[in-house]
């Protein structure tokens, strides 16, 4: 018998309707015998309800949200599954357990015997603790089922679990069943993967589960990791308690894993830029800034520019006063301060700052602000041999020399007039803005003879003096007291003085020289000439004030007759 041709057509209804007979009869057979296969599938979709699934099959599958037991799942993710047996809306009911239930009492006795998981559901709750159903009714101690309260142990009734025989007595069908057993394995075996799996570089979201001095501890699930407190922010922290508190959600990144020593080293700050890599560009040389002091230290004070970013004021850029020695007798840690950048080093993570500079180098108006013959004011600050320092502020110290202490007597150390703390008023005698010195006098300031003596007289006076000498054409004219005067001569004063000396060498007294020039005196001068007797040295005359300088202490004469 023949043969006959096939419509093509109809081979290939034959051949699709094959096909999805065979892919039926596969696809159901995991349905009709639950928990016996498992399989890897992929999510596509993510609902509060339900994970949705592909499992390679005509129909997608579905994991109840109550069965995830807080695990969370993105769409692309791989997830291992067995079906557990149809939704009433078509889709596979999936499992996330990879054990199979037992389908009689041997399969309980290998099962107890290897100490090996099996699936179950739990049935009920009952008085202490709960019926399962692994093929046969069992029981699980509420102790045993891992549930932490009430509520807990409600939402058990209903769930596929994996458990674990712990007794089992045939005659009787007495079955009890230990699900925390399994759930602790699980979590050893998931805190090895991690240790494993875990990749440096990793960013996680975690939890904190407590806090030291030297760091936090951060439930990445399942295991801790160690959040140190250099690694929590850029910048300084005091304590990890100033940043975090238990039960914060942080994200971390991954640093270091050893597995042998199952420790993960975790950071916070790794996830923002470091603030070292911007400086050179932020804060160049000569800028003003303005920061919080955070430290002060015994060589200097650190400033804060920003998060994670300080400067060092040096001791010797915080005043241009050179007798700082303590920089917390300029500076406070906590007050805000405004700095000129003085260098950037990035690459050693160094920022100089200067807070002197902001304040402006006093020196530089130095000779308008206290010019030559001025009077200034301040307290004694320091005492030394040779002189002694007069605090002017902002950084200006003024020097009094011991030899400009006194105008009356000779002072050895400036400890015998003055001491420390004393406010002295002082004249301004020296400015030297280069060398950074000023230079001051307090004799200069006293009133001495010759100053009583200008107040007291005016020019035009007439006064009493000795000719103290005579040299050429001028005469020094001592007025008492020590006080001295200059007084010229008249053009035959010469002469006349040189034969006053001749009188005088031989031995003439003041009398008789008196009666003498009386004489000629009275003799009378040639017709048409006003003669005026002539000084000589040591003689009393009038004289007459034509000029009186206070500033400079001088008194001018002219012979009054």
């Amino acid at each position: 018998m023949s043969k006959q041709p096939v419509n093509p057509d109809e081979e290939v209804i034959i051949s699709t309707f094959g096909d999805i007979l065979s892919e039926y009869e596969q696809s159901h057979r995991a349905v009709r015998e639950p928990g016996q296969e498992g399989r890897a599938g992929r999510v596509v979709a993510v609902s509060p309800e339900y994970v949705f699934v592909d499992i390679g099959l005509k129909t997608e599958g579905v994991i109840p949200a109550g069965d995830l037991a807080g695990a969370e799942f993105q769409p692309g993710d791989t997830v291992q599954v067995s079906v557990a047996g149809r939704h009433p809306e078509g889709y596979y009911l999936l499992s996330r357990i990879q054990v199979a239930r037992p389908k009689d009492w041997s399969g309980l006795e290998k099962a107890f015997a290897e100490k090996r998981a099996i699936a179950g559901v739990v049935s009920g709750l009952v008085k202490g603790g709960f019926h399962v159903d692994v093929g046969v009714r069992a029981f699980m101690p509420a102790s045993r089922s891992g549930a932490r309260d009430q509520a807990e142990m409600e939402q058990l009734v209903g769930q596929e679990i994996s458990c674990r025989v712990i007794k089992l007595d045939v005659g009787d069908e007495d079955v009890v069943v230990d699900r925390r057993a399994v759930l602790e394995d699980e979590e050893r075996a998931a805190r090895e993967r991690i240790y494993t799996e875990l990749q440096e570089g990793a960013v996680l979201r975690g939890q904190v589960r407590s806090l030291a001095d030297y760091g936090a501890f951060i439930d990445i699930g399942g295991v801790d990791g160690l959040l140190h407190v250099g690694d929590m922010s850029w910048a300084r922290i005091g304590k990890p308690a100033d940043l975090l508190k238990v039960g914060d959600t942080v994200d971390v990144q991954v640093l270091k894993v050893d597995p042998a020593k199952k420790r993960i080293s975790l950071g916070m700050k790794q996830l923002s830029a470091d603030p070292w890599s911007l400086a050179a560009e932020k804060y160049q040389a000569g800028a003003r800034v303005r920061g919080a002091v955070t430290r002060v230290a015994d060589f200097g004070a650190f400033v804060e520019l920003e998060p994670g970013l300080e400067g060092l004021i040096h001791l010797s850029e915080l005043s241009w006063s050179k007798k700082v020695r303590k920089p917390a007798d300029i500076i406070k840690a906590g007050e805000t301060v405004e700095v000129v950048v003085l260098s950037v080093s990035a690459s050693d993570r160094r920022i100089a700052l200067g807070l002197k500079q902001a304040l402006g180098d006093p020196w530089a108006s130095i000779d308008t602000k206290y010019p030559e013959g001025s009077v200034v004011e301040g307290p004694v600050v320091s005492l030394a041999k040779f002189g002694a320092f007069v605090d002017l502020g902002d950084g200006i110290e003024g020097m009094i020399h011991v030899g400009d202490l006194s105008a009356e007597k000779r002072i050895e150390h400036p400890h015998d007039v003055l001491k420390m703390g004393q406010t002295v008023r002082a004249a301004v005698i020296g400015v030297d803005r280069e060398r950074r010195r000023l230079r001051l006098g307090l004799k200069q300031l006293q009133p001495t003879s010759i100053d009583e003596y200008i107040s007291e007289h005016k020019e035009g006076d007439v006064v009493t003096g000795r000719v103290a000498r005579i040299s050429g054409r001028d005469a020094t004219v001592d007025l008492g007291d020590g006080i001295q005067a200059a007084c010229p001569m008249p053009v035959d004063a010469g002469s006349e003085s040189a034969g006053a000396g001749e009188a005088q060498s031989q031995g003439a007294d003041l009398g008789s020289l008196t009666s003498m020039l009386a004489a000629k005196w009275k003799q009378g001068a040639p017709a048409g000439v006003v003669k005026r007797e002539s000084a000589r040295s040591g003689q009393i005359r009038s004289f007459r004030i034509v000029r009186l300088d206070a500033a400079k202490k001088r008194i001018e004469l002219e012979l009054a007759g």
